[in-house]
């Protein structure tokens, strides 16, 4: 160091070693420039990783009957023909019923995978209530979304092997029905509301019980505000044909309900309270027409017991129990029982009736209802069989009065009372027929005929007899007689009496022209008739003046003087 600092203290000697300068060695401070770029390069790549893992969107699985249509890397995912994702493969499932497609959906998608989503393959379909997917011919099939916000999140679904009718973004509501029987409705039958199509059946399922059917209508908006609690829905299906005392009624509501079925719905105008918007778990009854539909409703209902003898041919469950011509119920049962004591055949027959409606007049709470059907029975309420057709023969039951039936009481048989019955129009005619029949069996025509028989022998002996025989030659020779002198009357007397009528008419001429106005004789007869009638006024004076004066017989007019 002390040469170093010496020689460069000096100026250095030319051509010697020690005058040349030395490198000096310093340590570099920092990184590298070089390294810079594959760092940030680096840096990228993790961020456009980190991004990418970040902004993928779910992958789902849906399990489908056939892969019908779909292929992996080609199939989109859409909803409303915008793509949401796209199918990444399909696979057979492990039992080989179905096929599993694993599709992977855009970032964000996960909010609407629901356990009330669904997913259904869109291809070209032809049905009775119309075509779909005809935009599928040239884009091919492709898998559509129903998305459903709110509820379980899921990742897997079972695909819909009919895509739904209605989406849950379409504005309307659900309405569910039951009906005993389904009918001819399928799914996309029309609903109507006055002959207006204002929806459609969205499906239908047979109830856990199976003792009805389920069936899921929708009611496009603003139409859906037409529904309330009062709402009466019937099936349109067909044509309703009747025939009444009316003339003979058509129904139906188009030929699309004819082809297809349909359902209709109305809310009667009645007295009661308006009804309230259903709630979400009203069920509305289905009914089989319109007049259905509309016939009020009683809760409150009696049933009583009916013992016909005679035979109940024509009766059939459904039949209506009619009072005085309007229909209060209907036949619920009819048995045939056999009685071990005497060996007899009974019908017991089990009716419904609806009191309420029967309008009660006056003070209701005077009624004393537990025993008003008593107090009817005793005043000759009893129960009829009549004939309701007599095409096809069909019978029901009549109620109605009859103050000449004999006395009867309310009976109790088990749970039911037993109302009184008389026998049938028909049956009573036959007992009326049979006895008119026992009648004439009775009545003795064998004398009958042999009296007759002798009665026509004595009119032959008469009609055979001689003494008959000459009357009658008798009696024709008399006519002969009265002929002959009617004869003579036209040829000699009628001419000379004519004669006579003549001259009497001439005579009676000229005695009117004798007394007619303006003749001598009249004028000198009622000359003489003035006379006599003043000689009669004379001779009243004069017998007047003699009442009053009678001694002027004796003395004359004035007293003698």
């Amino acid at each position: 160091m002390s040469e170093i600092e010496n020689a460069g203290s000096g100026p250095p000697l030319p051509n010697h070693p020690e005058s040349t300068p030395a490198a000096i060695a310093k340590g570099r401070s920092g990184v590298s420039l070089v390294w810079l770029i594959p760092i940030v390069a680096l840096l990228i790549g993790g961020w456009l990783a980190a991004k990418t893992y970040a902004e993928r969107g779910p992958t789902v699985k849906i399990e489908f009957r056939t892969a019908s249509g779909l292929e992996a890397g080609t199939t989109k995912v859409k909803f409303k023909d915008v793509d949401i994702g796209q199918v990444t493969s399909i696979d057979v499932s492990v039992d080989l019923k179905s096929v599993i497609v694993t599709a992977e959906l855009k970032h964000g998608s996960e909010q609407f995978l629901t356990e009330k989503t669904r997913f259904w393959v869109e291809r070209p379909r032809v049905t009775a209530s119309g075509v779909s997917g005809l935009e599928t011919l040239l884009s091919g099939s492709f898998i559509a979304i129903d998305p459903v916000r709110g509820g379980k999140e899921v990742l897997q679904f079972t695909g819909l092997e009919e895509p739904p009718l209605f989406t849950t973004s379409e504005a309307g509501t659900r309405f569910l029905l039951r009906s005993p029987t389904l009918g001819s409705l399928n799914v996309g039958a029309p609903v109507y509301y006055r002959q207006i199509q204002v929806g459609q059946v969205a499906g239908f399922a047979l109830d856990d019980d199976g003792e009805a059917v389920g069936i899921d209508v929708f009611v496009f908006a603003p139409h859906d505000r037409l529904v309330s609690t009062s709402t009466r829905f019937w099936n349109a299906s067909g044509i309703d044909f009747s025939l009444s005392a009316a003339g003979v009624k058509v129904d139906t509501e188009s030929l699309m309900s004819v082809l297809i079925g349909g359902v209709a719905f109305d809310t009667p105008d009645t007295i009661d309270a308006p009804g309230e918007p259903p709630g979400a778990d009203h069920v509305f009854p289905l009914y089989a027409s319109r007049d259905n539909a509309h016939e009020k409703i009683y809760l409150h209902k009696e049933r009583y017991l009916l013992f016909f003898e005679g035979s109940v041919r024509g009766l059939t469950v459904g039949a209506p129990v009619m009072l005085r011509g309007i229909a209060i119920g209907k036949v619920l049962d009819i048995q045939l029982q056999l009685s071990v004591e005497d060996l007899q055949f009974h019908i017991p027959v089990l009716i419904e009736v609806e009191p309420e409606r029967v309008a009660v007049r006056g003070d209701r709470r005077a009624l004393d209802e537990t025993g008003m059907i008593r107090q009817l029975v005793a005043k000759g309420l009893r129960a009829q069989l009549k004939t309701g057709s007599l095409i096809t023969g069909q019978l029901y039951v009549e109620l109605d009065f009859y103050p000449d039936a004999s006395p009867e009481v309310l009976a109790q048989e088990g749970d039911y009372e037993v109302l009184p019955t008389i026998p049938g129009s028909l049956e009573a005619l036959t007992n009326k027929v049979t006895a008119i029949l026992d009648r004439l069996e009775a009545f003795p025509f064998d004398r009958i005929g042999k009296d007759l028989t002798d009665t026509l022998a004595g009119a032959n002996e008469i009609v055979n007899s001689a003494a008959l025989k000459q009357g009658i030659v008798e009696l024709e020779k008399s006519l002969a007689e009265i002929r002959a002198l009617a004869e003579q009357l036209n040829t000699g007397i009628a001419p000379e009496l004519a004669e006579t009528l003549r001259q009497t008419t001439a005579t009676l001429r000229g005695v009117r022209q004798m007394i007619e106005d303006g003749s001598p004789i009249s004028v000198e007869l009622r000359r003489s008739l003035n006379e006599v009638s003043g000689a009669a006024r004379s001779l009243k004076v004069l017998t007047d003046y003699l009442e009053r004066h009678p001694e002027a017989l004796l003395r004359g007019k004035g007293g003698g003087r």
